[in-house]
């Protein structure tokens, strides 16, 4: 499936979102606070968008995804780029000062085993950030989020993705979505300390944070 939306992926996040996913990669960025001299692991990268940007920072990072068609997208980026499950990564215990996954711990088949290996891959002090669709707060904000907006993106979708059809996955995936609460509770279960979380755009976005006990 992210083979077929590989072609437009970028510009379609921006589209559907209204230009607010820069936003919510910069907040995710500011959380990682990534250093030089740091090793950075950013999950599921797709096209390589976010690695570029946590690159600035100093910090040698790469981008690994398990769809091919994403990297080879991206690999104009000239960032280091792996093909990798989630489950399963090819990197040694302890590798990274820290990991990040924006908008794809929902696509991992089995969130607390996806949340055990990550924790595997980050040294002893090394943290965590998940930047990930969620349950919005107000009341009147979550109706009409999940009743006008997420209704609306496959139509949307069909516009400007080369891939429409993914897109009611998209909608599916977040309206079953653990809330901030139970994914704290997730990320607490596979090892990760003093897990916090920070709403963004009223809760639609929530970004998790969390660090491997030293």
């Amino acid at each position: 499936m992210f083979d077929g939306v590989a072609e437009g992926y970028d510009r379609t996040n921006t589209v559907l979102t209204a230009g607010l996913d820069r936003y919510w990669r910069r907040a995710a960025l500011q959380a990682l606070a990534a250093v030089p001299g740091e090793r950075i692991l950013d999950l599921a990268a797709g096209t390589g968008v976010s690695t570029v940007e946590i690159g600035r920072s100093g910090a040698w990072c790469v981008a690994a995804d398990f769809s091919l068609g994403m990297l080879r997208r991206g690999r104009d980026r000239n960032v280091p780029m792996v093909a990798a499950d989630g489950l399963a990564l090819p990197f040694a215990d302890a590798s990274f000062d820290g990991l990040t996954i924006m908008f794809a711990l929902r696509n991992m088949v089995d969130t607390e085993a996806a949340l055990r290996e990550m924790f595997r891959v980050v040294r002893p002090g090394g943290r965590l950030v998940i930047c990930e669709f969620s349950t919005p707060r107000p009341a009147l904000i979550r109706e009409a989020y999940y009743g006008l907006v997420l209704n609306a993106l496959p139509a949307v979708a069909k516009v400007v993705s080369s891939n429409p059809e993914a897109y009611a996955y998209l909608t599916e995936s977040i309206r079953s979505w653990p809330d901030q609460e139970n994914l704290a509770r997730l990320i607490g279960k596979a090892g990760w300390e003093r897990a916090a979380w920070r709403d963004l755009t009223f809760g639609a976005v929530a970004l998790h944070r969390a660090v491997r006990p030293a």
